[in-house]
């Protein structure tokens, strides 16, 4: 192998080298901003690309995430005169890599700025107290302000947020004292409250009591009635089957001298023995047959006859 074909070898690796070289993969959420000659060319989204030696260079890489960007506390004076500290969070895209590039200088200095300055604005119209409250508000005017401020730059602010309010020490003093006191009245009012509750729930206790007293007597009443009732009941059957009993066995005594074919003296005779054991009985009220009472007023006869 000659000179000649040593040097074509070597130009050609160089070549294979120089290409090589400038073959760039843009990965996925980055920009490559092209200068060509020093002056924009194109921006190379994400893919394959190759660059022209010594002609084109990779000016930026820029990322298109969503960034966010801590700023560090600001001095800020309220509408009643309160100076105060407040630190901002500050979200954003970039969305046109060219303008980020060659719009600003320094683009997140120039943020940081925008913000500190809207936020002074806002804040002086504002009290102290209307500062402390209205964190969502304040957040929304400076996104309006700085995303359209920013709109040049090909940056979009996404979110703006107030991490931190810091007021004077004294007033700090005096915001703890005031909840303090706050947190002392609810705490006087639930215990008055649970107080009240305690007492209605007693009341109503008492009050359930009585009626679970009054009904327990009210039905204590009805079953002492019902036992009277029911024993009544049970002597007047006792009394009906005791009569009852008498006047069987009296027509059972009857039927008997009947089939005997007993004369009146014994019918007589057995009747004062029936009227005897119904007399014994426990039967209140007895019922005498006229024969009976005849009887009974000859007897009665015979007795004075005899005394004389």
């Amino acid at each position: 192998m000659g000179p000649l074909a040593i040097v074509i070898i070597l130009l050609i690796i160089a070549v294979f080298a120089l290409v090589f070289a400038n073959i760039r993969i843009v990965p996925q959420s980055k920009a490559f901003v092209i200068e060509r000659l020093g002056a924009y060319s194109t921006t190379w989204e994400t893919g394959l690309h190759v660059k022209i030696p010594f002609i084109e260079r990779v000016a930026k890489t820029v990322s298109l995430k969503e960034q966010v960007v801590d700023f560090k506390p600001q001095p800020v004076i309220t509408k009643d005169n309160v100076t105060m500290q407040i630190d901002t969070v500050v979200f954003f895209q970039i969305t046109d890599p060219k303008l980020y590039c060659y719009g600003v200088e320094s683009p997140i200095s120039a943020i940081e700025n925008l913000s500190a300055t809207t936020l002074r604005n806002i804040i002086g119209e504002l009290e102290l107290d209307s500062t402390l409250t209205s964190r969502d508000t304040i957040n929304a005017k400076i996104r309006v302000i700085l995303d359209e401020a920013t709109d040049p730059w090909g940056i979009k602010v996404n979110r703006v947020e107030l991490k931190n309010i810091i007021p004077p020490r004294e007033i700090q003093d005096a915001m703890e004292k005031q909840m303090k006191a706050e947190r002392e009245r609810r705490e006087a009012i639930l215990r008055a409250e649970g107080e009240k509750q305690s007492r209605i729930l007693v009341a109503e206790g008492h009050k359930e009591s009585k009626i679970l007293e009054a009904e327990a007597e009210k039905q204590s009443a009805i079953l002492r009635a019902e036992a009277v009732k029911e024993a009544k009941i049970r002597e007047a059957e006792g009394e009906a089957e005791a009569i009852e009993k008498v006047q069987k066995a009296s027509a059972d005594a009857i039927k008997m001298l009947n089939d005997a074919n007993a004369n009146d003296s014994v019918l007589k005779l057995k009747a004062m023995e029936a009227f005897s054991r119904a007399a014994n009985g426990q039967a209140t009220k007895i019922i005498i047959p006229s024969e009976i009472q005849s009887i009974a007023g000859l007897a009665e006869g015979v007795v004075e006859a005899v005394k004389k």
